[in-house]
């Protein structure tokens, strides 16, 4: 940490010279790396110690073999519940509850919160760290905070943010790795009356370019953020199907492209519905593309008010959740919601920001609330509003951290229809068929895997 601090003195110098940009001032910037930690969150616990200071993140347990990859097993197996929160006690647990779930406790007589000892378990590459600190004196956002301005690097753009946006900007610019792939997730729709229906099946690879560890220039508005391809193996009537999808920096001009490949036509056609609230693909009618990984796109549509940062209850460390000797499927997926025996609850402290629906534009949630971990931009929680200004959709990312190198898997999330009962999870894997981190990056797939013209090959169903 101590080489955080004499950079940022450094870095206050920089800071002062693009005064324009910079949005911290030098005695903010001087604390990431010693009361903040190098992305900005508060480095020590809190009063009661339920939240621990950090100490440097996940170190792999004794039983994790770096020889079978995708399997992680749970260090924390031996620990129990502290309490769980029900409807019962949620008077006493109240500020600590987003608003979605309590009308989940309260809805749903079968539904509770274990909570366990909190870990902070986030761990970042030294790459992605001096790049945020590079960050704190000379990214800033611009066109009404939506896009990236001044001198931006790949890694937290906004270690301590000012508004809604910059923190919005935080989850968008996420480290989870410089790319993973997986041979086999799945979706599984469960309706209002328990019946299990797989919506997805299929390989899946991402690779975020600006997160190249390789790279020393900064990251420009005609710069990737992130290619990602789907190649569907399930359910029979979209296996053969692919589909790639290029998110610019630049969201707003350049913007997402997709393209899909299908196989009764035998042709590669633009996608450019893939955004915004359109029915996610996998989401058999529950949830909308933005909804994936909490929130997922451009920002255009809402106005971001930061509320601030608060303890909450929040998913993490969900390693039994992926583990299929603790938690089949057909243990997890109970009717209404995931099988609480199942889902490890922790306190961290979380960014609120208040989503607002700008005036002229649309959107089936005309409000929208984010809590977002301190520690990792990405692991978050969602309310989501209907016109009547009642919970329409509630949502939730299931994190655990990779054990093979640095970094963070929040990719699995869930979003469960208050109006109808039903949730889905999306994006799953379990043990031995999980996410794969891709540890040199020369091995990362190159751009050309990620392009329109792959797609048709060997798409024949």
């Amino acid at each position: 940490m101590k080489t955080f601090a004499k950079h940022a003195v450094l870095l206050c110098a920089i800071s002062a010279a693009n005064a324009s940009w910079a949005a911290l001032s030098p005695e903010e910037i001087a604390k990431l790396g010693t009361e903040l930690t190098p992305w900005g969150a508060i480095k020590a616990g809190n009063a009661d110690g339920s939240i621990p200071t950090y100490t440097g993140g996940i170190t792999p347990p004794a039983s994790y073999d770096p020889a079978k990859p995708g399997i992680r097993p749970d260090p924390f197996a031996d620990e129990k519940p502290l309490f769980s929160v029900t409807a019962a006690n949620l008077a006493e647990h109240g500020d600590k509850v987003t608003e979605g779930f309590k009308e989940m406790l309260k809805k749903y007589p079968t539904f509770r919160m274990d909570v366990y000892p909190t870990h902070r378990t986030a761990k970042y590459p030294d790459y992605v760290t001096q790049n945020t600190l590079k960050n704190a004196a000379t990214c800033a956002l611009a066109d009404n905070l939506l896009q990236l301005a001044g001198t931006c690097y790949g890694g937290v753009p906004f270690p301590i943010p000012k508004n809604g946006s910059e923190v919005m900007w935080n989850r968008t610019l996420k480290y989870d790795q410089f790319a993973y792939y997986s041979p086999a997730q799945l979706s599984m729709l469960v309706d209002s009356t328990g019946r299990k229906i797989q919506t997805g099946g299929f390989a899946y690879w991402q690779t975020f370019p600006h997160y190249d560890p390789a790279r020393t220039t900064p990251i420009g508005p005609e710069d990737m953020l992130e290619y990602g391809r789907v190649d569907w193996t399930g359910p029979a009537r979209k296996a053969g199907e692919k589909l790639v999808l290029h998110d610019s920096v630049d969201m707003l001009e350049v913007g997402r492209r997709a393209w899909s490949y299908l196989p009764g036509q035998r042709r590669v056609k633009l996608s450019p519905d893939v955004a915004y609230d359109t029915p996610s693909p996998a989401g058999g009618g529950v949830g909308t593309v933005d909804d994936t990984q909490v929130f997922y796109g451009a920002q255009d549509r809402y106005d971001y008010k930061l509320v601030g940062k608060k303890e909450m209850y929040i998913p993490y460390n969900t390693f039994k959740l992926h583990d299929p000797q603790k938690c089949s499927d057909e243990q997890v997926f109970t009717p209404n919601h995931l099988n609480p025996d199942c889902v490890r609850w922790e306190k961290h402290r979380v960014w609120v920001v208040e989503a607002t629906l700008k005036p002229g534009k649309r959107h089936v949630y005309p409000k929208r609330t984010f809590y977002w971990d301190e520690d990792i931009p990405a692991v978050g929680m969602a309310d989501n509003y209907d016109d009547a200004g009642k919970i329409y959709r509630v949502t939730q990312a299931n994190y655990y951290p990779f054990y093979e190198t640095t970094g963070h898997n929040p990719h699995e999330f869930v979003v469960h229809d208050m109006t109808s009962g039903a949730y889905v999870r999306q994006a799953y894997t379990q043990a031995g068929k999980g996410m794969m981190v891709v540890t040199k990056p020369e091995e990362a797939k190159p751009s050309g895997f990620y392009q329109s013209n792959s797609l048709s090959s060997g798409g024949v169903r």
